[in-house]
């Protein structure tokens, strides 16, 4: 009986030599025999006999052996963002939800970056004097007024006291703490590792929505956590139900010790958007279950519709019973990647810690400064994301928010889809109503049908979307994840 696994190094680490490594196995062995009897080396440990058996050397970028690692890639085939679009001479939009491929961009964000890239620039007329004076005013808080210097491994600190203010204004001004703010690009990575406890003899678990964006699964399987998957009701606007995660949660207790519930509102590929009194029953049950709550709400500020409002978690909670209010455990997110403002490539995003331990939260804090501090680009993009211009600054005028065309009434007018009303944030998930032989089709090519689907539409048209089945979805059903503030021209191009 194999009881663990490790890979040890050999070798003189300061000098470079021998630096192979071998692949060792500890075997428990049940019949122990005295040392004379048995084969290979030994060593006793609690009472128990246990073989070190040396398999072979291996190199450090081959751990595994070639079937285990080919078993590796099929377990996480729709793990990624694999490149379909591989030999078209001509792609029509992206399938990724970044502002810059949409050819959308805002030139404040654009003018006060770059002025303290390039501090001449603030001696320019052309730059407008409120760009000027936020440039001049974040330099002032790097050291040696520069943007390539180290901050604290929480932020800077005038920038968290930003969206402390941000916060506060958005929940119609429920306190938010500075204290509590911690800056970073990776987060939830940080926020799992706390709650993850890999040398538990139970592993630990995570709820999660299906369908789901794929880098959080793979976020999750790298800190070693069980995934308890919980559906959401398509056929009621993808709404999240109690019921389906008390239903989750008893398969979890089967097999891990679920700690802590995932929500992506407004949701991601799906478009959705929870109600405020869905967000109160999903916090009594988290409040009964005793789940720290994870909500991830980088898409707050692209909600669609007159009837359609966002609530934040934080704002819910703050306004229940006071029993409830100061015992649930919450982190929620935020980022520049998301939203209106879109910069996907400057990584920067804040994590609010409420009602934690304050020892808990003093782990938290030692945990993020083991890391070095976010990328100063990153915090300035966040510090603009926070305190946008306002009307009367000179760069208002220029400044404006992504619009959303109404997406479901093109796909309705389009043979074998459906889609649910969008709501919020940038994508919508239709569901592709296949006949039964197309389906025997994809399965005598060994694939997915939406991935098939996908392929097809890349080759004929140049579109590209991406399959459902990347982000989890029912048996049997199938869907596309598209860019809806792409023109309503390209959906047409969907027919078949």
């Amino acid at each position: 009986q194999t009881v663990t696994n490790k890979v040890i190094q050999k070798g003189n680490p300061k000098t470079g030599k021998g630096q192979g490594r071998q692949q060792m196995i500890i075997k428990q062995i049940n019949s122990p025999r005295s040392n004379t009897q048995r084969q290979g080396k030994t060593r006793r440990k609690t009472g128990k006999c246990y073989r070190l058996t040396i398999l072979c050397d291996v190199s450090v970028c081959n751990l595994y052996s070639p079937h285990n690692m080919k078993q590796v890639i099929a377990d996480n085939e729709f793990l990624g963002r694999g490149n379909l679009g591989n030999g078209v001479q001509e792609l029509m939009g992206t399938p990724v939800g970044d502002r810059n491929n949409w050819s959308i961009s805002n030139y404040f964000y654009l003018q006060v970056l770059a002025a303290c890239f390039y501090p001449a620039l603030l001696e320019d007329d052309s730059l407008p004097l409120d760009v000027k004076q936020r440039a001049e005013s974040l330099l002032r808080e790097c050291d040696g007024g520069s943007v390539g210097s180290y901050t604290d491994s929480s932020g800077i600190t005038k920038i968290k006291h930003c969206v402390s203010q941000f916060i506060t204004r958005r929940d119609g001004g429920v306190p938010s703490s500075p204290d509590n703010i911690f800056i970073k690009s990776g987060s939830q990575t940080i926020m799992l590792k706390l709650l993850i406890h890999s040398k538990d003899s139970c592993q630990t678990g995570v709820l999660i929505p299906v369908p789901t964006y794929a880098s959080f699964i793979i976020a999750l399987e790298e800190q070693g956590a069980a995934i308890i998957p919980y559906h959401l009701c398509e056929e009621q606007g993808w709404t999240l139900q109690v019921e389906e995660l008390r239903k989750a949660l008893h398969t979890g207790r089967k097999t891990c010790n679920p700690v802590a519930l995932y929500i992506c509102n407004p949701g991601n590929p799906t478009g959705h958007i929870q109600s405020r009194k869905s967000i109160e029953e999903v916090i009594r049950f988290a409040a009964e279950e005793r789940l720290f709550i994870l909500a991830d709400e980088v898409y707050q500020s692209c909600v669609y519709g007159d009837d359609t409002e966002f609530y934040s978690y934080k704002k819910v909670l703050s306004e229940m019973g006071s029993t409830i209010c100061s015992t649930v455990e919450l982190a929620s997110f935020n980022s520049v990647s998301k939203g209106f403002m879109g910069e996907c490539g400057l990584r920067g995003g804040y994590m609010e810690l409420v009602n934690l331990d304050p020892a808990v939260k003093e782990y938290a804090s030692r945990l993020f400064s083991a890391r070095s501090c976010p990328p100063v680009v990153g915090q300035i993009a966040l510090d603009l994301m926070a305190d946008p211009p306002k009307p009367g600054d000179p760069s208002f005028p220029t400044f404006s928010e992504v619009g959303s065309r109404a997406s479901k009434e093109v796909f309705a007018e389009l043979p074998g889809i459906s889609c649910q009303p969008l709501k919020a944030g940038f994508f919508v998930f239709p569901c592709l109503h296949f006949s039964l032989k197309a389906i025997k089709w994809a399965k005598k090519r060994q694939m997915e049908p939406d991935m098939l689907y996908c392929l097809r539409l890349l080759e004929e048209t140049g579109l590209h979307v991406r399959p459902g089945c990347e982000y989890g979805q029912r048996k049997d059903s199938h869907h596309i994840r598209f860019v809806h503030c792409h023109c309503c021209e390209l959906l047409h191009v969907c027919e078949w």
